[in-house]
């Protein structure tokens, strides 16, 4: 990165809708940025400041109340001199820094920034600024000598690093031309075994990827921990070094992540046409089977508080399958059903998944259970008839096989005696019975 550039401060001022010019407070940590320019012609307004963990080597002039340069490599202490004539500037951090290390560096900033009422977090006392400026000529000279002691050391430093990156690249360089570099001790397992002249070639090439891959994988990790494990400086070269490192590292996993093997998808209808059951979302489930509504009906568990859109529901005439976050749960039913009338509902106490399912082919009258037909024999061969094929029965009469039934047996008990239907002769009276009389006015029997 190195500077500060418009595109990073307006990428980095996200919550200010990414408009720079009124822009109060930024926060630029870890950026890998050396040099502070410009910041104060693209946001006239900032305020407050954050560079931490950068690799910035001198203070520029901004126009602040708040500026934050914990953990970078400020070396050049008289620098902190640009912001002198900022007078509003009123918190300075500078812990971590190689600065913060000097002798008499509290006194000698507090006597360059009179303005700063804070500095490393600590309030600076009216007491302490006295006795920093009655001493500041001596702290002076001995900050400008431990400076150019720094610069000094700095510079080695710098040859110390170009040496190793050197080095680094010629190892690279080997490992790029040569694969089986540093890679001796491996042993061919199947050097013993007989190999025919036509599978041979094929068996050398598996084993010169297998061998890639093992041994590019120990190498890598031998590498970072080598790396993690050696002793590092505090400089801006090793911290170059670590976020070269970390960058290489992320590289290859994207590139393994790539290579990587793409799943292939579950079978859930074989090649000829049968029908799998499978339950790769691992779902508890019960199928039960509702004789009074002539229905089956699925309960699945499906997780309570996950959202109804990440499930998909399809019913087919043999078979229901749900796609539960893509994960696929199938099963074969054990009777036929309308997928037309089917529904799926979700309960709003367990988040289960229900769906009611009608069968087909069954009558329904009266919310009674549908008759089921009994097994005969059609012959004397002993052949029963099929099962699913069930029929209705109906009563029927048959008048050339039943009587009509005779009325004449219907009686009441005990109150009337049975009458007969046949016709019984009249007895007229007679002269010669003792108890006639003959009465002229009632008119004679006809």
């Amino acid at each position: 990165m190195g500077r500060i550039t418009e595109d990073l401060i307006r990428r980095n001022a996200e919550h200010n809708d990414c408009v720079i010019f009124s822009l109060e407070e930024l926060s630029l940590h870890q950026q890998e940025i050396e040099r502070l320019e410009h910041i104060d012609k693209w946001c006239r307004d900032l305020k407050i400041l954050y560079l931490q963990n950068n690799l910035i080597g001198k203070i520029g002039c901004e126009d602040l109340t708040k500026l934050d340069l914990t953990v970078n490599f400020i070396g050049e202490l008289s620098s902190i001199k640009t912001l002198k004539h900022n007078i509003h500037l009123k918190e300075l951090f500078l812990m971590g820094n190689p600065c913060a290390d000097f002798d008499g560096y509290r006194q000698f900033v507090v006597v360059m920034l009179p303005q700063l009422k804070w500095l490393d977090g600590k309030e600076i006392e009216r007491s302490e600024r006295i006795q920093a400026m009655q001493n500041y000529s001596a702290v002076e000279q001995q900050i400008r000598e431990q400076e150019e002691a720094y610069c000094l050391r700095r510079a080695k430093e710098k040859e110390e690093a170009q040496r190793k990156l050197e080095e680094e690249k010629e190892i690279e360089d080997k490992k790029r031309r040569n694969p089986g570099f540093d890679r001796r001790w491996y042993t061919d397992t199947h050097a013993a075994l007989p190999v025919s002249t036509e599978n041979k070639d094929h068996l050398q090439v598996l084993k010169s990827q297998e061998e890639e891959h093992v041994m590019g994988t120990l190498d890598e990790n031998e590498d970072d921990m080598a790396f993690w494990n050696k002793p590092s400086s505090f400089t801006p070269e090793s911290r170059l070094e670590t976020l070269r490192h970390m960058e290489k590292q992320r590289q290859a996993q994207e590139k393994l992540s790539k290579n990587e093997k793409v799943k292939p998808p579950r079978t859930l209808i074989t090649e000829d046409g049968k029908v799998l059951n499978v339950n790769e979302a691992k779902l508890d489930f019960s199928l039960k089977d509702d004789e009074k509504h002539n229905q089956l009906i699925l309960d699945l568990a499906v997780y309570r508080y996950m959202d109804t859109s990440l499930i998909e529901v399809d019913v087919q005439p043999t078979y229901v399958r749900v796609m539960v976050k893509g994960k696929p749960f199938q099963l074969i039913l054990s009777a036929e059903v309308q997928p037309d009338r089917s529904s799926a509902k979700r309960s709003q106490t367990t988040g289960h998944l229900v769906i009611c399912m009608p069968k087909v082919g069954d009558v329904i009258t009266g919310g009674r259970p549908t008759s089921k037909s009994v097994e005969t024999t059609s012959d004397n061969n002993g052949e029963q008839t099929n099962p699913r094929k069930k029929k209705i029965e109906r009563l029927e009469v048959d008048p050339s096989k039943h009587s009509y039934p005779d009325v004449t047996t219907i009686v009441q008990e005990k109150k009337y005696k049975p009458k007969s239907l046949k016709s019984q002769p009249k007895i007229l009276p007679s002269e010669e019975d003792p108890d006639f009389e003959d009465n002229p006015e009632v008119p004679p029997l006809i």
